[in-house]
């Protein structure tokens, strides 16, 4: 008997400009992958809440509705989904407004075909291997439950993306600082962070800071260490 091939990755990809969709989809087949895709917001998150992706590629500006509202229906059905923008929308706001939203990374237009190959399969390797088997812990009065993709403190339930559970389960078993290098290689699963621009890693720990400090101005839980990268704390 034949061995059974492994089953390719399927992508959707939402994108309204059609001469970029139809290179994009060109591009992820050539390389392997099954693809789908739609031109506007609205039947792509009816596709994308309906399919069985492994990862989104989702474009900001959209018709109907845009990448952001899309962005955020996705991840309050499925915090798991892997979901990755593309936008020539590159301020600061923007860029912190859709990974708050959720979204894995995002990548600024123009990019180049291989460094977005490059971070869909970094994201991809990643998928899935959120240590789920590891036990409850505590980060002062939070109580971090990996598998459930929450924490609670004081009764109240606090809800993270499994992108954020990566980060903390990563620096919890590292139990000293980490740097911004070492979190894009080993959590976002890049393998040449020299010439990567990107600051996802910094917003990320912006986001988790307000889910899991008392005060996230004053950090006691998830601090910075100055010239080495950032450490949790086990207590406040």
């Amino acid at each position: 008997m034949k061995d059974m091939k492994p089953a390719k990755p399927k992508l959707l990809i939402i994108e309204d400009e059609e001469s970029i969709l139809q290179g994009l989809a060109d591009v992820f087949v050539y390389n392997g992958y099954q693809v789908e895709t739609a031109v506007e917001g609205t039947s792509g998150l009816e596709m994308a809440l309906s399919g069985d992706y492994h990862l989104i590629l989702l474009d900001i500006m959209l018709p109907g509705i845009d990448g952001f509202s899309v962005c955020n229906r996705i991840r309050e059905v499925d915090r798991h989904l892997p979901i990755i923008m593309l936008t020539a929308k590159t301020s600061e706001e923007d860029i912190i407004k859709g990974l708050k939203l959720g979204a894995d990374d995002y990548i600024p237009k123009p990019f180049s075909v291989a460094q977005l190959l490059a971070r869909v399969e970094a994201v991809l390797r990643r998928s899935g291997k959120l240590h789920t088997d590891m036990n409850a812990f505590n980060l002062g009065d939070l109580l971090i439950h990996p598998e459930r993709l929450l924490g609670t403190r004081d009764g109240e339930e606090i809800l993270f993306t499994r992108r954020e559970l990566e980060i903390l389960v990563y620096l919890s078993r590292a139990a000293r600082p980490v740097s911004r290098p070492e979190l894009l290689q080993e959590v976002w699963g890049y393998a040449n962070v020299d010439y990567l621009e990107t600051r996802t890693v910094d917003i990320h720990i912006a986001k988790l800071r307000r889910k899991i400090e008392r005060d996230s101005s004053q950090p006691r839980l998830l601090v910075t260490v100055r010239g080495e990268g950032y450490q949790l704390k086990g207590e406040e």
